[in-house]
């Protein structure tokens, strides 16, 4: 029986993404995602905390003399960016390792909402699939270097780069998660990394409110360890109802 249902805003594709993680016949294709997701991430945090509190008030310190004020306002926008990077970061490098079981989380979620097998190979087809699966995280890597870079340049600029830099980098951030997460239904059709970007763009609303929640709870303690199995499985309702047909 189907139990795909019409679609819905970018928000509403995330929080079904916790609703579809917690179901019965998906829970257990959610445990090595989580873990990888745990181990990478939360080392990180802990690390990130550790060393906060120093980061931003070296940040500040370049701010002019007669722009000190603004240090009141930027400080809260540094620390969002900051956890938004780290986050970004080490839940990047977590999808990487996680890539095939994110592919075979995505699979059984769709098989799940449709009632249809996307696939008739099993878990070895998985294994097999792997360096394909990786290659494909390589490109999504190759797409995001160039900008994060350059944005990351902007961040050092001082004044400039402590006021606009936040806000540039925060939908910067929606962009590639809805483009890291939406990627698994996409590549489990062997749909191509370009063509699956283009099809987002036609939706860039939808995408983008999916990756504001995403970026969001990616920077939230306890929330961002196990946030990336909820969006692939998010990302998957959003391909079921938006872009599979």
């Amino acid at each position: 029986m189907t139990k795909s249902t019409s679609p819905r805003s970018g928000f509403g594709y995330f929080a079904h993404g916790i609703e579809l993680a917690l179901s019965p016949g998906i829970r257990r294709f959610v445990l090595l995602p989580l873990l990888a997701n745990i181990i990478l991430v939360g080392g990180a945090l802990f690390y990130l905390f550790s060393h906060l509190d120093s980061w931003i008030e070296q940040w500040l310190g370049q701010l002019p003399e007669f722009l000190s004020w603004l240090s009141y306002i930027l400080w809260p926008l540094l620390v969002l960016t900051i956890l938004a990077t780290f986050s970004y970061f080490f839940s990047t490098l977590a999808n990487f390792i996680a890539a095939p079981f994110n592919g075979l989380l995505a699979e059984k979620v769709e098989e799940y909402l449709t009632g249809q097998r996307v696939n008739d190979d099993g878990i070895l087809a998985v294994v097999k699939d792997t360096p394909r699966i990786l290659a494909r995280e390589w490109r999504k890597l190759l797409y995001v270097l160039p900008k994060a870079i350059g944005l990351f340049l902007l961040l050092l600029i001082p004044a400039l780069g402590q006021t606009v830099g936040p806000f540039l980098w925060f939908i910067f951030t929606a962009w590639m998660l809805a483009i890291q997460y939406c990627d698994y239904p996409f590549d489990n059709h062997k749909i191509s990394f370009n063509d699956m970007r283009y099809n987002l763009k036609q939706k860039q609303g939808k995408a983008y409110g999916f990756g504001v929640l995403v970026s969001l709870f990616t920077t939230i303690p306890i929330l961002n360890l196990i946030v990336m199995p909820v969006a692939v499985c998010g990302a998957t309702s959003m391909w079921v109802n938006e872009f599979k047909k």
